[in-house]
C-alpha cells in the first residue's frame, strides 16, 4: 500500500490499514525511525489499555496498586 505525502507534510493512511487497526479521526501516531526505515505506531490514550496483554498474568493489577501508590505519595 502506497500513500502520497502533500506538500503541507500531509498524507492519507489508506483504508485498509484503518480498518485493520481500527484507526479513527483524531488518532494519534507515532512515528520511530529505525536505520533507514520509519515505523508508525498508533497511540493509544489509556496507558492501562496499552499495556493490557503485554505482561504476566495480574500485571495490570499490578500496575494499577503501583499506580495508586504513587498517588498516595504526590
Amino acid at each position: 500500500m502506497r500513500s502520497t505525502i502533500t506538500e503541507w507534510g500531509q498524507t492519507v493512511v489508506p483504508d485498509e490499514i484503518r480498518r485493520r487497526f481500527n484507526l479513527t479521526p483524531a488518532q494519534r501516531l507515532e512515528w520511530v525511525v529505525e536505520g533507514n526505515g520509519i515505523r508508525v505506531i498508533p497511540v493509544c490514550e489509556d496507558p492501562v489499555q496499552a499495556f493490557r496483554g503485554q505482561g504476566k498474568r495480574g500485571a495490570t493489577a499490578r500496575l494499577l496498586k503501583t499506580r495508586k501508590q504513587d498517588r498516595a505519595r504526590e
